[in-house]
């Protein structure tokens, strides 16, 4: 297990000096955005690309996640996505996984997140299911060929935001390259017990993302310990399922204070996570 830091939290930041700052901060993984400013596909070439796996093993950092999620370049943190009414902005979202799937094969990199399915559109939600379904079935097999897993994320106010719909949708889909990269908060938020949640999944999981949320349970992350989140519970369940993927901290609210956020985060975490065999 690799405990690494989303740089969707530097985006104040060239991607290099991130990385850098990462590193500083104690992480020995990094989860990297595929967007702008970072690692936007049009953007990166081979030479590109060649640079930045040097950089990382100079740094000693592990790439635990492609995040392919939002799309700002084109868009916003939801939009293109796989299930607009438009055919031209659905292929936007396609055609950007097909990219970042490349870049995966190239970072060495087994997995990365995306998002499931897109803000609800008029067309209802069966409707949407069977978008989404048509745009994966589009992308599932370069992602069986790189040996690549597309981790659906589920987000409060999305197709799908619930461990129940994220289980019914998946149990559909026949490919082994499609899992669950599961977010801590997301579920908080929808009033799932994380732990419950993770364990209906499980199975599934690739990968995790982790933060806080108020007792509110408004989808706004923050640094672990200023919540409402019982970790100990939530990691008691981890080492209880013999979880052994990489965990990612992801703060994107803490633009200004990325570090600062990242060592707090580091000191509330550790001791729980060291207390069920998870190393910091």
């Amino acid at each position: 297990m690799v405990f690494s830091y989303s740089t969707n939290a530097f985006v104040k930041f060239p991607l290099f000096e991130a990385l850098e700052m990462i590193s500083q901060t104690g992480f020995k993984g990094v989860e990297i955005m595929c967007d702008r400013p970072h690692l936007y596909p049009p953007d990166t070439d081979s030479a590109g690309l060649k640079a930045l796996k040097q950089h990382l093993d100079r740094l000693g950092l592990v790439i635990t996640n492609l995040n392919c999620f939002t799309l700002f370049a084109v868009g916003n943190t939801w939009l293109p996505s796989w299930i607009e009414p438009d055919k031209k902005r659905r292929q936007e979202r396609i055609d950007h996984t097909l990219n970042c799937l490349d870049l995966a094969h190239g970072l060495g990199c087994r997995v990365m997140s995306i998002p499931p399915g897109g803000p609800p559109v008029e067309i209802g939600e069966k409707a949407s299911l069977s978008l989404f379904y048509q745009g994966l079935e589009k992308v599932i097999p370069k992602a069986e060929a790189l040996d690549v897993t597309l981790l659906i994320e589920p987000e409060p106010g999305l197709l799908i935001e619930n461990s129940r719909q994220m289980r019914s949708f998946i149990d559909t889909i026949a490919s082994g390259h499609v899992g669950v990269n599961f977010d801590v908060g997301h579920f908080f938020c929808v009033g799932e017990a994380p732990e419950q949640a993770f364990e209906t999944l499980f199975d599934k999981v690739g990968h995790i993302h982790i933060e806080d949320i108020a007792k509110t349970r408004e989808h706004h992350h923050l640094i672990p310990g200023l919540g409402a989140i019982d970790y100990d519970l939530f990691f008691s369940t981890l080492n209880k399922l013999h979880y052994n993927k990489d965990i990612c901290l992801e703060l994107y609210p803490y633009t200004e204070t990325p570090r600062e956020a990242g060592l707090k985060s580091i000191e509330t975490l550790k001791p729980v996570m060291e207390k069920y065999g998870f190393t910091v």
